[in-house]
């Protein structure tokens, strides 16, 4: 995959950038984050300009969640069963009832696989909008600095260090299913202790 984004990131740069954003935010399987890290790459030997990558991936990954939170809010019973089904839903969910304003941000960044399915949970609660769109903005900054600055500092080795937040990613998400696990345990082991008194 990396080879690819160093083929069409020189070529097609700050569109592409937006428009890889944009789908990962709709749970589709685009490679958002290599291909942010790859122009962060190109930034750093000066054939892209920072701004406009970051403004690029920015826009999209913005469009891309306020998207999901309305396809999900208008279309309530009309999301494909591929999305709605997602075992990833059920915990975004569960996630954005006891987090709020907190889940959404940490879900654009730290925990960025739950990210598409946090927008489209929190259209289908009817989260309040701008509380979700302050969120949902502040952890998009952090996320697009993030790997297009790790881009930037680490141009020579782009393919090592797309290894690595790839595994990073996957661990980061597997901690988030256990601590849900653990705290749906102690919620029901208070509960069942409250219904044996």
């Amino acid at each position: 995959m990396m080879e690819t984004a160093l083929t069409l990131v020189p070529q097609y740069g700050v569109w592409l950038l937006a428009l890889t954003t944009f789908l990962s935010c709709l749970a589709l399987p685009v490679p958002s984050s290599i291909f942010m890290l790859t122009a962060g790459g190109f930034v750093a030997v000066g054939d892209l300009v920072a701004w406009q990558v970051m403004a690029g991936a920015f826009g999209g990954a913005v469009l891309g969640d306020q998207t999901g939170y309305a396809m999900a809010r208008v279309g309530r019973r009309g999301l494909p069963t591929r999305i709605a089904g997602n075992p990833a839903m059920a915990r975004a969910s569960t996630y954005l009832e006891r987090r709020g304003f907190f889940a959404v941000f940490l879900s654009r960044w730290l925990f960025a696989p739950l990210g598409p399915y946090m927008n489209f949970a929190a259209g289908l609660t009817a989260q309040n909008w701008r509380i979700f769109l302050v969120a949902g903005a502040a952890g998009e900054v952090l996320w697009v600095t993030l790997y297009v600055g790790l881009g930037m500092r680490f141009a020579d080795d782009l393919v090592a260090l797309a290894d690595i937040l790839g595994n990073a990613s996957g661990l980061l998400a597997a901690l988030a299913v256990l601590v849900a696990m653990a705290l749906y345990l102690k919620s029901a082991l208070a509960r069942r202790g409250r219904n044996h008194a």
